[in-house]
Parts: structure tokens; sequence; C-alpha cells
């Protein structure tokens, strides 16, 4: 956990509980009172409850009761079956509940000392980047004496309401709650990065090798502490909370309790064809309500699965809510899945460990084109690149990157109607190696990969991108919608992750003195072919060094080709626009390199924009001598400095 704790609404708890118990007075929140204003954001809607405290409710109330469980605690009137999906999944870690429930053992109930009670409990949430302490007292909404949202199936445990209510606060309301994702929640929880999978638009029910796929990725994220929800899409003729034949509810959240690979007797591969079984448990939060197809709790399928395999499953026949079905039918049955994953940065790990960065940002609407930063996304050719934009490093050869973009949370905007998710999303583009200003128009970059487009607080992507220098562009589908941001980028080394936000080089003394760049120029070199031979096996290995005035860049070299495709960019600031372009082809070799040819550009805003094939020649000016090979390049040029 991050070193700094920031506090909810100012509200410090050691010191709210110290005044309480000097006043021997049980605390009343100011900040969260127990009024329809905590329960509602619609200020048309009225309640019949009563706020209690658990002492009201039970004679010997606890925080939690023989510790936690997925099996503590049931869905109330809510419609937050996704809040109490995630709440199943944090009961299986220790590690992180105990993050969200700090000193537990401090905050419970000690009935041999009940004037230490006060009243005020305190969890902690991951919030917009940062942790943060929220405060409640344990007054509860109720009816008839009975907690009417989220509730232990314990009549005097109560940390599943507490937690809900804490939650509520910081969403605005109770209200605010009906309706969501697993997926954030637990983010809320945890920090993890989420990401949502359609396993229609995947055909993960269709073809067998992608589904072998996402089994082992998600008992992967399982073994690694990570968290899995799944759902049942509304569609025409299946509404909301409709039961399908086989059990499932629709529109409802399951957690993932676990996955497994089921192994087989030997008596059953006749009948099974098979050595092993892929199967996932899952609970429905109501604590009721489950699947009735293959390997349902009572199902034949289960008798031939020898007693201790049944107990090492931990298999229950009760209508407890939690139940195993196999992946395929997991896969033809559930349309969407939500997958937050606990990345590992630590260095002291067996794991594999990521390198992250993290930034916040802002999408802002200005009428001047080079201070705009709310573009909209890239169907909006005119405006796309008015976004904020974020450079990074690729050093290895090929790296696997994870790039998560999260909006602030809306739900606390509700009472003023404006609490729903803005459609966000991003692109990368691969720029030129040296770019260091922001890009104002699209011309030899290449666009490599684009985030789906959701209205989800939050996107993930995962690529394996090439070496290189890439600009990340978060956006809003559409222009001119203001709301800030938090980017996170995993790599497996440093990737530099930074901000652009100069249009052009700043004009200093210095420059003022030496002389200001006149011109830009962009080159991409795309390939060279017919180099000449430099070994034994007919072969090369070329890199290209493009020099300009005192600046020069090398490419990563090519091996064992005389036909090698580079893909370089890069830009230059140039300051005297009479000094030529040179770009020179080399041979790498172990003692020293050699020099294959080049080619010597004016470079100039009337040249030809269009990919040329020009032929290598010799060192010298004007029309050196012709050596072996071709080389295709683009040149772009400009004395509007901030043109590319």
């Amino acid at each position: 956990m991050s070193s700094s704790l920031q506090l909810f609404r100012d509200q410090k708890y050691h010191e709210l509980k110290g005044q309480c118990l000097q006043q021997g007075l049980l605390f009343e929140d100011p900040e969260f009172p127990a009024s329809d204003a905590s329960l509602y954001y619609d200020s048309a809607v009225k309640g019949k409850v009563e706020w209690k405290r658990p002492k009201d409710l039970c004679e010997d109330p606890h925080l939690l009761v023989d510790g936690m469980s997925s099996h503590d605690f049931h869905q109330g009137k809510l419609g937050n079956c996704w809040f109490v999906a995630a709440c199943s999944c944090l009961a299986l870690r220790k590690s992180l509940w105990q993050q969200v429930i700090p000193d537990y053992k401090e905050q419970e109930w000690d009935p041999k000392n009940p004037r230490k009670y006060a009243g005020i409990f305190r969890f902690r949430f991951w919030c917009f980047g940062e942790w943060t302490e929220v405060v409640v007292d344990d007054l509860l909404p109720t009816e008839n004496g009975k907690l009417i949202y989220c509730h232990s199936n314990v009549r005097n445990e109560f940390w599943s309401a507490l937690l809900e209510k804490a939650y509520a606060k910081l969403a605005g309301s109770y209200q605010a709650l009906d309706g969501g994702c697993a997926a954030e929640a637990l983010v809320d929880f945890t920090g993890a990065v989420a990401e949502c999978i359609n396993l229609a638009e995947g055909k993960y029910g269709e073809v067998i090798s992608e589904e072998m796929k996402l089994f082992e990725d998600l008992m992967k994220v399982h073994k690694r502490g990570g968290f899995i929800s799944c759902s049942i899409s509304e569609s025409p003729g299946r509404p909301s909370e409709a039961e399908t034949e086989l059990g499932l509810i629709v529109g409802h959240a399951y957690s993932v309790t676990a996955i497994r690979k089921l192994r087989l007797g030997e008596r059953l591969l006749f009948s099974f064809k098979a050595e092993k079984l892929f199967m996932i448990r899952l609970r429905n939060p109501w604590g009721k309500k489950e699947w009735h197809g293959a390997w349902s709790d009572s199902s034949e399928e289960w008798k031939k699965v020898s007693d201790s395999e049944r107990k090492n499953l931990g298999l229950t026949v009760e209508n407890d809510g939690e139940f195993w079905m196999t992946f395929e039918d997991w896969c033809k049955n559930f349309t969407d899945v939500d997958i937050c994953r606990i990345v590992n940065t630590s260095c002291f790990s067996l794991h594999k460990t990521w390198e992250k960065e993290m930034m916040y940002g802002a999408w802002e609407k200005h009428p001047e084109p080079l201070l705009n930063r709310s573009g909209g996304c890239f169907d909006n050719r005119e405006t796309f690149l008015q976004n904020p934009q974020y450079l990074f490093d690729v050093k290895k050869a090929e790296d696997k990157v994870l790039v998560s973009l999260q909006q602030e949370d809306r739900r606390k905007y509700k009472r003023e109607g404006k609490g729903d998710n803005i459609t966000i999303g991003f692109e990368i583009l691969k720029v030129e190696d040296n770019r260091r200003y922001r890009l104002h128009k699209l011309t030899v970059q290449e666009r490599v990969a684009t985030s789906p487009y959701s209205n989800t607080r939050s996107v993930f992507l995962r690529r394996i991108l090439p070496q290189g220098r890439y600009v990340l562009i978060p956006t809003t589908y559409i222009p001119g919608v203001p709301t800030q941001f938090i980017l996170r980028l995993y790599t497996d080394v440093p990737s530099k992750l930074r901000e652009l936000k100069a249009d052009r080089p700043k004009v200093t003394c210095w420059s003022l003195l030496c002389g200001y760049p006149r011109r830009v120029t962009q080159i991409k070199v795309h390939s060279a072919e017919g180099l000449q031979k430099q070994d034994r096996s007919g072969g090369a290995d070329p890199y290209v060094l493009i020099k300009c005035e005192n600046q020069s860049w090398r490419s990563p070299v090519q091996h064992d080709t005389t036909s090698p495709i580079f893909n370089t960019q890069v830009i230059f600031f140039r300051k005297d626009i009479h000094s030529p372009v040179t770009i020179q082809v080399w041979d790498s070799s172990l003692l020293s390199d050699r020099f294959l040819g080049q080619a010597v550009l004016a470079a100039s805003p009337g040249d030809p924009r269009e990919q040329q094939r020009l032929r290598l020649r010799a060192r010298g000016g004007g029309e050196a001598a012709e050596v072996p090979g071709h080389i295709s390049i683009t040149v772009l040029c400009s004395d509007d400095l901030a043109e590319f």
C-alpha cells in the first residue's frame, strides 16, 4: 500500500473515536447522516426505513464471526449484485480484505470492555490511484428489525453491511450503487487492473483452442491472486433477472471462486474420452438459485468422482448459491467476464514482475486547437490529436505491454444527473524514434493498437510491441467531453512514460545565440534491397545511420539479409536548411562495420512527399558513383515547426 493515505472528507478515525469515548457517545456521522439523503440521490424517492445499530438488532454483535468467507453474506433489496459478487471474491484473499478492513481486531466489538466501543468504523478503498480511508458510523437501514441491504447469513456478523455503507458513502448514496460492474468494485478494493471480455464476440464457446487459452489465462489470474466475475447480458426476450432453463439469472453478477482441472479415474476414460475436465466454480450473491446443468451439485456426473476428489473440490450438495460447471458450458452460457489482475510489481517474487508507470490526466476543452485536450476518438480526424499524448519506449526487441485507462468514478455525480460513465478508449501509435514534441498530423507514424471503446470505468489492452518509441493517446469517444483519468502502463523493462506537452522546441536565451530551428523534417526508411553480399552465406547484417547537421540516429541491425525491412522513423528540427540529410547503410561486423552506400537529400518542403526508391551511392558530393542496392524512403518537410 502507498505510504500516503487520503482521508475522505478529512475525517480522522482515531481523533473522532477518541472524542466519542471521552464524551461517552456513540459516533453519528455528519457527512453521511442516517437520513433519506444517504439512501437516495433522487429526492423524489422517500424511504420507510429505521436506522439501527447492530446492538439493537442482536445481543452479541461482531464485525467478523469465525473469520471471513465467500459464503458470509447475501444481497439485499439494492440492485448491487455486482458489489456483493466483488465481496465474495475479496473474501477469498485474506491479505487483500485486511487491506480494506484495516486493524479489524481493533475495530471489533469487545464484550469485556463495552466502554471501548464508539460506534465508528473505517474502511479503505483504492480511489483514483490513491488509498482513501472512509469513516462511517454503525447506524444501518432496516425494516421490521432486519437489514434491508447487504447482510451476513450469520445474524450477529456485520462486516459486509458496514463495508457496503462505507462504499455507499464514497458513491454519495446507497441508491448510487444500484447497477454497476463487479470489476469496478474489485479495482476499488485492490488497485487491480480491470479487463472485460465478451465471450460471444471472442467465440470462446465455439473455438476450442481459444477456449483453452482463456482457461489457462484465467487459472493463472486466479492462482496469482486476481479476481473474476461473470454475467449473462440482457437481450430481447431475455430481460434482467429472468431465469434461464438451466437456472442461471440474466443480468446478474456471479463471482468465480475456483478454477480447476478435474482428473478422472481410469475407468472414466472410456465414457468421457478425456483424462481431465476443465472446471469452474461460481457463486450467486443471492445465496441460492444454482446451475441445473451437467456437474451441478446433485447431478449424476459427481457419482463417478471419488469421495476424496469431491472433498478436495469442496463440493457441497446444498442450495447455497455455489456450484460447479465445465468450462465449456461456462463459455456457452455466460456472455461477459470481468477480470481483475493483481499486477505483480514486487522485486522479491518468483513470478514475473512488471515495471509500472502511472500518470494522472484530464480531457479539457479549449477553443484554441493547440491548447484543446478533448479531441475525441480516431474517427474525429480533424481533432483526434487534440488529446493528451503520452510517450513511452519499448527497449527490448519486443515486450508485452499492459495498459489500463480509468476515468474518475462518476457515481458521485448522480445527484446532479451526471452519473453515467463516459465512453473512453485509447490509441497506440509507433512514432519517430527521437520524437520529443506533440503530434499534430499523422504522416509516417503507424497505428499499432486500438483499445476497446466502452462506457465502463476502465478499459484495458494487452499487446506485444516491437522495439521503438510510441505515443499513447487516451480519448473520449465524442469530442469535447471533459473529465479526469488515470493511465497505468506495465512493461518488462522501464518505459519512461511521460506526457508530451510542448508543440515545438522552446525559445531560450541559448537558442537566440546559437540559432533556432527553421525547418522540421520527417524521415521514414522503409527498406533496402539488393545490398552487396558481405559473408560466405550470401547475406549481410545491415543497419541505417541517418545524419542531419550535428544529429544522427541509428536503426537496429537486421540480421542475415540483403533486403532488410527497417521501418525506422526519425524527425529533425533543422537550423541550417541548406545542410543536406544523409542516409547511410552499413553492415554490422564484429571487428569493423562496413559502409554499403548512402543517399544524400536536400530535404526541402517542395520535394515529393510520396515514398521514393533511391539508388545507393558511394561517399562524395554530387553524383557519386553508384553502388549495389536501393533504399525506399519517405521524406516530409515543413517550415511550420508544429505541422507534424
